[in-house]
């Protein structure tokens, strides 16, 4: 009986597993014919959805031509992310924060317009008060070798300050060729898809690539490149020394100014009459009826109070701006002495830091030491050049095409000593 009653539950649980089996098997098979039936029920209406859009194509489509072009774009976007071999992080991020470069960009390059009028408004500002406040007092007060010194390097400054800024403005920062040739190049630009030569790099802001770009200046409203690096840097100098004289010779003038607002304010401030009581008014001193003994008018016009302010907003002004723009003129000196751009700082710290955990020393390919790295990005020929070139206005060319660059050359100067 225990024999019969072991086989028995063994052909039952037997016959229970193939019945489990053939359960599962149906089962699987059922919901196998069921996703074969929803994916063949998808595949088909998606082919009906392309048909229809194939057949309105021909005809008049309802959606705009700006939304359609919006979809156009967002659908290559993400077929560009899982279809290129090359995508990494980095396009990764570019593509995901493009809306918010592009925006930043469009608010810079509509802003640039505003910050070059900005630029010629105030130094407009400054003219005018040099001309009709501090000028006259210079001359009346003044020795004459004061007046010439003052006369001599104050307009030398000021037309330093209007041809370099001009240059720089106008004056294109330099392109890579889009046709092909023959130039040497060391990567290809994502955006533009033309070959990049060294040193060059690619502008949002101005939506093309920009032969030693340095950095998009918005208050040129424009690229500062390898034609143009020049006058930018000259610019920047020869401003800040026009501020800086403004700031130290109008010292005085607005330590006097100040002050003499302040005793305006205190004029203000008093009453205009003495009030008169007890035996005055017996006496006569007043009129009959006035009991207030009126003071005389008070000394200073409207005209001697705007000439105060004037000098206030000047002093206030030159003093910020020499302040901010010699930290810059002096950064950017630095890096011309270390024979690169604001662009390749950050680019060689990097290098740096990467071959130093390898146990080698990164240098820099385009430093031909300090003096010769002046010489060349001021285009310093010769010795006379120091005056023609530098000291005076001069619209030369930088040497070379911008497209190719002498790598670790030997260190010797370019002007004999």
């Amino acid at each position: 009986m225990d024999l019969l009653y072991m086989q028995f539950a063994v052909f039952k649980y037997i016959f229970f597993i193939i019945l489990f089996l053939l359960f599962s098997s149906k089962v699987c098979a059922y919901y196998r014919c069921r996703m074969r039936w929803f994916l063949s029920s998808t595949l088909h209406l998606l082919r009906c959805v392309r048909l229809r859009s194939c057949t309105r194509r021909g005809g008049r489509n309802t959606l705009p031509l700006w939304i359609r072009a919006i979809w156009a774009y967002l659908r290559l976007l993400v077929q560009s992310l899982y279809f290129s071999s090359l995508t990494d992080s980095d396009v990764v991020f570019d593509s995901v924060f493009e809306p918010v470069f592009w925006t930043v960009d469009y608010v810079t390059r509509w802003f640039g317009t505003m910050f070059v009028c900005l630029v010629v408004v105030l130094t407009s500002s400054i003219l005018v008060i040099v001309y009709l406040i501090l000028l006259p007092m210079i001359m009346s007060t003044y020795s004459p070798l004061w007046v010439a010194w003052h006369l001599c390097y104050g307009h030398w400054n000021l037309v330093m300050i209007v041809f370099h800024y001009y240059k720089a403005t106008k004056t294109a920062p330099g392109y890579p060729p889009t046709e092909k040739n023959d130039s040497p190049f060391v990567s290809v630009c994502k955006k533009c898809i033309i070959p990049k030569p060294a040193r060059t790099h690619h502008c949002g802001i101005c939506n093309r690539c920009i032969l030693k770009m340095d950095h998009h200046c918005p208050w040129l409203n424009n690229c500062v490149g390898h034609l143009n690096h020049r006058y930018f840097f000259s610019f920047c100098l020869s401003l800040a020394l026009g501020c800086i004289y403004c700031s130290i010779s109008g010292r005085n003038l607005f330590l006097d100014a100040y002050n003499a607002l302040e005793r305006f304010k205190h004029l203000d401030v008093e009453k205009s009459g003495v009030p008169v009581t007890g035996m005055g008014i017996l006496i006569g001193l007043l009129p009959p009826g006035q009991t207030n003994y009126q003071t005389a008018a008070p000394s200073y016009t409207f005209k001697e109070k705007m000439i105060h302010k004037s000098i206030i907003y000047m002093w206030v002004l030159t003093s910020t701006v020499g302040v901010t723009l010699g930290a810059l003129t002096m950064w950017h000196a630095v890096l011309i002495s270390r024979g690169e751009t604001s662009i390749e700082r950050h680019t060689n710290s990097k290098e740096t830091k990467r071959m130093a955990k390898r146990g080698r020393i990164y240098r820099n390919p385009f430093n031909y030491g300090r003096l010769n790295n002046w010489k060349v990005f001021l285009g310093v020929g010769k010795t006379s050049h120091w005056l023609t070139r530098v000291l005076l206005p001069s619209g030369h060319t930088p040497p070379g095409d911008g497209l190719t660059w002498d790598v670790f050359p030997v260190k010797k100067d370019l002007i004999p000593v």
